[in-house]
């Protein structure tokens, strides 16, 4: 069998639709007075990213998105979208 690879992970988390944002909410009103038109439904987040040992792809992103679940995401508030951006090569 192979050695495991490390594989680039991304995991964007931000409030679940619903859950008032009030950073985003903020951003949104003062895009005008820079002269930043035309843009709505701003939503604040945050994105992690990190490298992770594992066999394949699909095992990368179980173990992020379990990352992701257990301690980056509040699932009570917040939903983590996980990304697996390919194998990091030393």
């Amino acid at each position: 069998m192979a050695p495991p690879q490390r594989y680039a992970v991304l995991v964007e988390v931000r409030l679940r639709p619903g859950i008032a944002d009030p950073q985003g909410a903020t951003i949104e009103r003062a895009l005008p007075a820079i002269g930043i038109d035309g843009v709505s439904g701003v939503r604040a987040g945050k994105a992690f990213r990190f490298e992770i040992e594992a066999d394949d792809e699909a095992a990368a992103l179980a173990r992020g998105t379990e990352v992701a679940d257990r301690v980056l995401a509040n699932p009570v508030i917040e939903e983590a979208t996980v990304t697996v951006a390919g194998r990091v090569t030393v």
